[in-house]
């Protein structure tokens, strides 16, 4: 099939280091017939972010607090992937999808957004409006057609 398309790049220059992924491979249920019993196509891919020094500290430590519910035996990742009948794919979907799992996990948050006060023009056309529009119906009832 050939080699893995890595490195599987996280942000940045960080990336995933191929040397601290533990791969699981075992049979994979689902269609494929004969096939499916005979070859071990299901993946599990295990990575120890609480010991890895492949991500900055702060990454880290934002990374961990995010995923602790879904971290296993003291930190580490584990992301399946069973959806391909090859264990090629699969290993590739796994790899994917650790790597942008990190990503998201370790994204700085998002800037703090700064209240704006409504100028007030707009607020005072809001208020017309609705002084309209509860007049036009106000005026449709206690007519006897």
């Amino acid at each position: 099939m050939g080699r893995m398309s890595g490195p599987y790049v996280i942000r940045g220059s960080v990336s995933l280091p191929e040397a601290e992924l533990m791969w699981r491979f075992s049979r994979s249920s689902g269609p494929g017939g004969q096939h499916v019993n005979t070859s071990d196509s299901q993946v599990e891919l295990r990575f120890d972010l609480a010991r890895t020094d492949a991500l900055p500290q702060v990454w880290k430590e934002r990374a961990l607090e995010r995923l602790a519910g879904r971290l296993v035996d003291g930190g580490v990742v584990v992301v399946r992937a069973s959806e391909h009948r090859s264990q090629w794919r699969n290993r590739e979907t796994a790899a994917v999808r650790l790597a942008s799992l990190l990503a998201e996990a370790s994204a700085p948050p998002p800037k703090q957004r700064r209240a704006t006060k409504i100028p007030r023009g707009i607020n005072e056309r809001r208020l017309r409006e609705k002084k309209q529009r509860s007049e036009t119906k106000r005026r449709r009832t206690g007519r006897d057609w």
